[in-house]
């Protein structure tokens, strides 16, 4: 679907022409200017909007990501949401008493498979460096706990 313009008094002819083969609709606005939506697929069914912003998010991601300074800053945060997930589940299981040995078998269970995951990568992307670094967070809260426990 494509929009086109023209001034309504000099070039409304080839708006008026081109409009008349598959229009939709034309509008004259205020200032003069006329606007005729043309359809060039054929009749086709067009994809939705939806569709196409969905498609362009990992485009968007990866120029987003190119900068050093970003990827540091979310290789960050996802190391500060492990440190704070292991915090999180050391107190709740902790707390309770009850399933320590499961919680914890699960734990490691979870942190040797994220190990294996990234390090069969030749070239880990992005969202498997930040699991890792995730994994980091957790390990290292983990252990932080357990000296807080012990002392």
């Amino acid at each position: 679907m494509a929009i086109l313009w023209a001034p309504a008094v000099a070039g409304a002819a080839g708006v008026a022409a081109a409009a008349a083969a598959s229009a939709t609709r034309r509008r004259i606005g205020r200032n003069g200017v006329a606007a005729a939506a043309v359809d060039e697929g054929g009749g086709k069914r067009r994809r939705q909007r939806l569709l196409d912003l969905v498609g362009r998010v990992p485009g968007a991601a990866t120029n987003y990501f190119r900068s050093p300074w970003r990827r540091a800053l979310f290789g960050g945060i996802s190391l500060l949401g492990g440190f704070f997930v292991a915090q999180t589940i050391s107190l709740s299981f902790g707390a309770v008493g009850v399933n320590d040995v499961i919680a914890s078998a699960l734990c490691v269970l979870l942190t040797e498979y994220m190990t294996r995951f990234y390090f069969t990568r030749q070239r880990p992307s992005l969202g498997v460096a930040l699991l890792n670094n995730f994994k980091m967070g957790f390990t290292y809260g983990l252990f932080i706990d357990a000296f807080k426990l012990a002392s």
